[in-house]
This record gives structure tokens, C-alpha cells and sequence, in this order.
């Protein structure tokens, strides 16, 4: 390959999940554009992917499909062995010809989809509930001595321990 830019687009389905080893997600599709910038000491890889993934809701055990759309970059380094950095920076031997984008693209899908996987028709219901939530306020702790000095005293009070620590602070 020359040092520059390479465009490809894939589509995946059904059968891309089956093939792959995982139980997350056994149905969806999906299409995916990849950018490929080639130079001589690395490989930077783009990848936009949308479609939608079949998910079972955690509430009602029902199918919906879930709308997934994904960004994500990943940087090829050329090395002498294969190593992974970092999420997006892994080393990759220099005589490496051909390159599965497959583990990455599914990747990317699989970090897009939300942790917890309610039906769309509960969303909203959800939503409302953690609104209720958040206008109540719980009193976690107080102090009625910041209330009582107050009255405008100049010494406060001091918890004999920090009085003790202070002493050996003075010798």
C-alpha cells in the first residue's frame, strides 16, 4: 500500500455476529465506513458505524431494536512485535499484510450500546422517576453547635483532641 488515504465501506448483519464469539448481540445491521490514512510509521483507522442492534428489554424481557451510532479511532503502530497500548494505540508487526477490522468494528458497536437496555415505551417512565428523585433532598448530616456560636462569640469551641495535639505541636 502507498502512504495515504483509503476509504471502504462494509456492511454487517446477522451472520457478522454469528461468526463472531460472543453472546452480546446476535442480531442487528449495521454499516460501517472506514477511513484508512497510511504513512510509513503507523496506520490510522476511522471508523463510523450506525445502524440499529436487537436488544431484550432488562424490564420486560421483550426484543426492541436500539439505535447504535459510533465514532471511534483506532492508531496501528508499525513495531517489531504485536502489543496493545492503549484502548486506541496498538503495536502491530511490520510485516503484517493484512489487517481484521472486524474485532473493531464490533468492539465499537458493543461500547455503544447503553448499560442499561430499557424498552424505548419505559424511557420516558424512567426518566420521570429519576426527575421525582433528584427534587427531594435527604438531609445526610448536621451540626446544631455551627447554629449555637452563632451569636456572635469570637472563641470557638475546640475539640479537646485537636486541644491535646496542639499542646505536643508547642514542645
Amino acid at each position: 500500500m502507498e502512504d495515504k488515504q483509503y476509504d471502504y465501506d462494509m456492511e454487517s448483519g446477522d451472520a457478522f455476529f454469528e461468526e463472531l464469539e460472543q453472546d452480546l448481540i446476535e442480531r442487528g445491521q449495521f454499516k460501517t465506513h472506514v477511513v484508512l490514512k497510511k504513512s510509513a510509521t503507523m496506520l490510522q483507522l476511522h471508523f463510523h458505524t450506525e445502524g440499529s442492534v436487537e436488544l431484550t428489554c432488562d424490564r420486560t424481557l421483550e426484543p426492541f431494536e436500539e439505535p447504535v451510532i459510533s465514532d471511534e479511532q483506532i492508531i496501528l503502530k508499525f513495531g517489531d512485535r504485536d502489543e496493545e497500548l492503549t484502548d486506541e494505540i496498538e503495536i502491530i508487526n511490520r510485516n503484517t499484510n493484512r489487517i481484521n477490522v472486524a474485532k473493531y468494528v464490533f468492539e465499537f458497536i458493543a461500547l455503544s450500546l447503553p448499560v442499561k437496555k430499557l424498552h424505548p415505551s419505559l424511557r420516558t417512565e424512567d426518566d420521570a422517576d429519576d426527575e421525582s428523585e433528584d427534587d427531594e433532598v435527604i438531609l445526610v448530616y448536621s451540626s446544631e453547635d455551627n447554629e449555637e456560636n452563632g451569636d456572635g462569640d469570637s472563641e470557638e469551641k475546640i475539640d479537646p483532641r485537636w486541644e491535646a495535639l496542639k499542646k505536643l505541636k508547642g514542645q
